[in-house]
């Protein structure tokens, strides 16, 4: 059989390099499973630092196909000793079982190399999230901005302004990651039907309600604009002329302004938008399948987390509130 082909390589001069697969992969991972930007970030990164490492020890980039499973196992010390946490020796041999799955299918390597070699257990934690006046006070807050400029602000402040207050309605009526709500179209808001259409990991479509205050920040900031979004066009702009969505990281760091004037910890990630949704709803009586599917999780063990949130609240409150929850030793006869 003829060996694969190796595929070309093109790289800005001022990026890291890394070997042709490695830059395929991440080609296929952007375009053909639609990955997310977070994710190929993620996972450039994560094997740009293993070529580093196998330079360093060996002298040479890796060639994937001869590595063994020692290789994996010696970098996982490595990592071991560099005090990386446990989560981030996942999210790197996440990267690395990936590219090797590709490898398989494009016949460079008949079995991955990395197979049972053991890795620290992620450890389970609680997800953080806002209470419904926190909630509050965050979706508040662009709007707090605009009446504390007092009509000083420029138009392109006030749009800005409107925007975010009907992005974060948005994310926190539909549970929505940033990357979602950045990447919707005017086309997938019913406003009649009270749904919108989600584009969420790996291309996966889901539909999910949306609430009437969502619905009318939506629509006090289109009603801003100089032309209304329609079609294809994106639900929230970053710019104009021509029509682009914001990126996520704009969001995120403008995320951090609202945070602090809510009184809240502007280190806070977006994500906690999610988990608070989550919650509040299990909170209200939401079934986990009901759950499951509005956050477009593949999995219910990936939604059952937040019912260990929920649980562990019920108890804290039973704990200061029953006079004989067993808390208070001198509660006891």
């Amino acid at each position: 059989m003829n060996p694969p082909r190796l595929p070309s390589q093109d790289h800005p001069p001022d990026a890291p390099a890394i070997d042709r697969w490695a830059a395929a992969f991440l080609d296929h991972l952007s375009s053909a499973r639609g990955a997310s930007a977070y994710t190929v970030r993620n996972y450039r990164q994560a094997l740009i630092e293993f070529s580093q490492w196998r330079r360093t020890e060996h002298g040479a980039a890796p060639d994937w196909a001869t590595l063994q499973r020692d290789d994996f196992r010696a970098y996982v010390r490595f990592l071991g000793r560099r005090r990386i946490e446990r989560a981030g020796i996942q999210l790197r041999f996440s990267a690395l079982r990936s590219l090797y799955r590709f490898l398989i299918e494009r016949g460079v390597v008949r079995m991955s190399p990395i197979r049972n070699v053991a890795l620290p257990r992620r450890e389970k934690r609680l997800p953080r999230f806002l209470t419904v006046a926190q909630m509050q006070a965050l979706v508040d807050a662009p709007l707090a901005q605009l009446q504390a400029w007092a009509g000083r602000e420029r138009a392109s402040e006030r749009r800005a302004c409107l925007r975010d207050a009907a992005l974060l309605e948005t994310v926190y009526s539909c549970g929505l990651r940033i990357s979602e709500a950045c990447a919707l179209r005017a086309e997938d808001i019913d406003e009649a039907g009270q749904m919108i259409r989600v584009r969420g990991k790996g291309g996966k479509e889901r539909l999910v309600p949306i609430g009437a205050p969502a619905l009318a920040a939506i629509d006090r900031y289109w009603h801003a604009l100089p032309d209304r979004p329609a079609g294809r066009m994106p639900a929230f702009l970053g710019r104009s002329s021509p029509a682009r969505p914001p990126s996520p990281r704009v969001i995120q760091l403008r995320l951090k302004r609202y945070l602090a004037r809510a009184g809240l910890d502007p280190d806070l990630t977006p994500h906690k938008l999610r988990h608070s949704f989550a919650t509040h709803l299990l909170d209200g009586g939401a079934d986990l399948r009901s759950v499951q599917e509005l956050l477009g999780h593949a999995h219910l063990a990936t939604t059952q987390i937040y019912t260990h949130v929920t649980t562990e609240r019920l108890k804290r409150i039973y704990d200061q509130t029953h006079p004989r929850s067993g808390s208070d030793p001198a509660s006891q006869p």
